[in-house]
């Protein structure tokens, strides 16, 4: 009877928790992410070459990239007209985004840090060498 009760108290917790990873997912899904803006994080420390690579990226590599989120955990990144795939995981609450291998193994896995989420703006805090970036996207 003790362990039903607390198992009870506990079950509006779990659902709280999990409501926060379902609402960004819901968010996240079949939507286009373009990247239309490479930031330094706020509270990183100042450093020039930091600031440099965010305007390299953002003029280069970034210049052309989306993101998109679909059914079935996939994950799809276009890269200068070039699609490569994956999965996708919530974790933390919604609050962080594993990304792997098509297959799902964690062997070559990148955590994305989800700053800002609404239906039209996500920006995320990923690690490119030994910085971090917050990639500011638009839904199209």
């Amino acid at each position: 009877m003790l362990r039903l009760r607390n198992l009870l108290l506990l079950l509006p917790l779990t659902t709280l928790i999990s409501c926060g990873g379902s609402r960004n997912d819901q968010l996240l899904k079949h939507k286009k992410w373009r990247v239309y803006d490479v930031q330094v994080p706020s509270g990183d420390p100042y450093d020039i070459t930091q600031v440099n690579q965010a305007t390299e990226l953002k003029r280069g590599y970034y210049s052309d990239a989306y993101y998109q989120f679909l059914d079935n955990n996939l994950f799809i990144a276009t890269v200068d007209g070039k699609p490569d795939s994956g999965k996708y995981q919530l974790l933390s609450n919604g609050s962080i985004i594993s990304v792997t291998a098509s297959n799902g193994l964690r062997t070559s896995e990148h955590r994305v840090t989800v700053v800002h989420l609404d239906d039209k703006l996500f920006d995320m805090k990923v690690q490119s060498g030994e910085y971090h970036f917050v990639l500011k996207t638009k839904a199209e």
